[in-house]
């Protein structure tokens, strides 16, 4: 494509969005307040949010209330050690970040991806690097016809978008139908999922020896996640990180 041709699709693109942003203004997805750019919050909501930064532990990403060196792990992990190497999270899952990822992805607020994607790029860039590919953790087809979209795979599709890292939207299968983690405890949640998934046959090849991240929206106890990490293992993936818009702490659980 000629540069010249490009330059004039480009300059089409930038009229359309200004366009669209005049007839339907961008607006922040927790208060619904006008913002200046798609994906912005306005800064009423942003200070309601809870940006995880360092001390947490350097596996699972749960922030510690108390300071203790950057590559403490939490109590958790010591005794029994997850199937992914490193989880991170942008936020924790307050009453503010619940209410916008539950809007998301229960009330068909898509554009809310434009949001939470800065902040998982912002929160896991080096887990992004190091990263093959980038997968989404998988719903079950019975599910995915109720709610018509997987947000994690939207989730992992934008991150790759922004970042030109290669995805695979079907690498993981759930396999199995399960009731809803929420309620459970963190035994039940662990015997709920455990081989509710699977690799998909076609990518058994292309994901031996290889780095994956693993994205989802909110880390809870971990057990879905743990329980897709240990089946990419088991699948021949080297190592297997995850990253998520929010993380539940002891106290949220």
């Amino acid at each position: 494509m000629h540069s010249s041709t490009l330059k004039k699709k480009i300059a089409i693109f930038e009229l359309c969005k200004c366009l669209i942003n005049t007839v339907l203004p961008p607006r922040c997805a927790g208060t619904g307040e006008i913002v200046d750019v798609q994906g912005m919050v306005s800064p009423d909501f942003w200070s309601q949010l809870q940006f995880i930064e360092n001390p947490f532990c350097k596996i699972c990403g749960i922030p510690f209330s108390f300071e203790i060196a950057n590559d403490a792990i939490c109590a958790t992990c010591m005794e029994r050690k997850p199937a992914f190497g490193m989880s991170r999270s942008a936020v924790t899952y307050n009453e503010a970040s619940r209410k916008v990822i539950l809007a998301f992805k229960y009330g068909d607020r898509l554009h809310s991806v434009h949001t939470f994607t800065p902040w998982l790029i912002r929160t896991g860039i080096n887990l992004i690097e190091q990263a093959d590919f980038i997968v989404p953790v998988p719903l079950h087809r019975l599910r995915l016809r109720e709610r018509q979209f997987n947000q994690s795979a939207l989730l992992a599709q934008e991150i790759a978008a922004r970042t030109a890292k290669p995805h695979i939207p079907d690498a993981l299968l759930r396999t199995r139908y399960t009731v809803p983690q929420q309620g459970l405890s963190a035994k039940e949640r662990d015997k709920n999922v455990r081989g509710a998934f699977a690799v998909k046959k076609s990518y058994l090849k292309t994901l031996k020896s290889k780095n994956i991240l693993l994205i989802d929206d909110v880390f809870t106890s971990g057990a879905t996640l743990n329980e897709c990490s240990r089946i990419l293992k088991s699948a021949g993936a080297t190592g297997i990180n995850v990253l998520t818009i929010a993380r539940v702490t002891k106290e949220e659980f």
